[in-house]
């Protein structure tokens, strides 16, 4: 591993996160490139988590702008405080003031709402702006969004252009839920991040749950490995293994067995089609399938 690329990983591990040299090498070219990143994967495998952990190893903000269905340029960039603005009206009516002034005041900094885009290009260092599900919104907001990013810079009728003096460190999260558009893939560096394997499972689950003993966090990762196999409609991710072995050590378990498997499926599984499955699957092979062999 080069020197620069070993720094990032230590960073990061630093920073609670199991990292692999592709996450440490994309996470050090977008830094250093200054690209945004664009990652994608399964739901639950620490994609967003991949964002929080650079601002805490970068010492700056996290700007989040969760995506969501018609999620429109004003939602994500600024909007007027008309509640304030129409108290401001009320209370200045019979003013002799000239009624051009009046309107300038009630459209100045002092009634913008600014949201996360607005906020990323106006701070006084570069925060890390997280995009998060940007396939959960439509191409109009993809395309206005490489806008941005093109001049980091944009412009306010009322007030003028507001341009970044610290332009953000970009992530962007998909998990695929629609195509994105060749621009925005052209514009970004590209991580896919897939279900960890049996061994960064088991370094995960001890790192973010501590009080758990080997045993155990070798029977959950063999356990999750063995159950993506299966054909679900909802494969759990490192979210689920991670909430089951919380689960797990606060009942006191030092083991997997076929009662407590039983008693704590809920915090894996979250479909019921998918428990049946899984239950006529142990009924066939028996849970010794799911376990590490001694």
């Amino acid at each position: 591993m080069r020197p620069e690329i070993a720094k990032i990983s230590e960073l990061m591990e630093a920073a609670e996160y199991v990292t692999d040299a592709p996450v440490a090498t994309s996470v050090h070219l977008s830094t250093s490139l200054h690209k945004p990143l664009l990652i994608e994967g399964h739901a639950g495998v620490g994609k967003t988590e991949i964002a929080k952990v650079m601002s805490r190893m970068l010492e700056t903000n996290l700007i989040r702008l969760q995506c969501y269905e018609g999620l429109d340029a004003a939602a994500a960039l600024y909007e007027w405080n008309y509640q304030k603005q129409l108290l401001h009206i009320k209370l200045g009516e019979g003013s002799t003031r000239p009624v051009g002034e009046r309107e300038h005041e009630i459209f100045s900094e002092a009634f913008l709402l600014r949201r996360p885009l607005l906020q990323a290009i106006s701070q006084d260092s570069a925060p890390v702006l997280l995009i998060d599900e940007i396939d959960r919104a439509d191409e109009e907001l993809e395309a206005f969004m490489l806008e941005v990013f093109a001049e980091w810079q944009v412009t306010i009728p009322e007030i003028g252009t507001i341009k970044a003096a610290h332009p953000p460190h970009v992530v962007l999260t998909s998990n695929r839920t629609r195509e994105l558009s060749d621009a925005l893939r052209r514009r970004c560096l590209y991580l896919w991040i897939d279900y960890p394997d049996f061994d960064k499972e088991v370094r995960i689950v001890e790192r973010k749950v501590p009080e758990i003993n080997a045993r155990l966090a070798h029977d959950i990762a063999r356990f999750m490995e063995r159950m993506r196999g299966m054909r679900l409609s909802k494969v759990p991710g490192v979210a689920e293994t991670l909430d089951w072995a919380q689960a797990l050590a606060v009942l006191h378990a030092d083991h997997l067995d076929a009662a407590l498997v039983a008693e704590t499926l809920g915090c894996v599984l979250k479909d019921a089609d998918d428990i049946k499955r899984f239950q006529a699957e142990v009924a066939k092979s028996g849970l010794g399938s799911f376990l590490p062999t001694a």
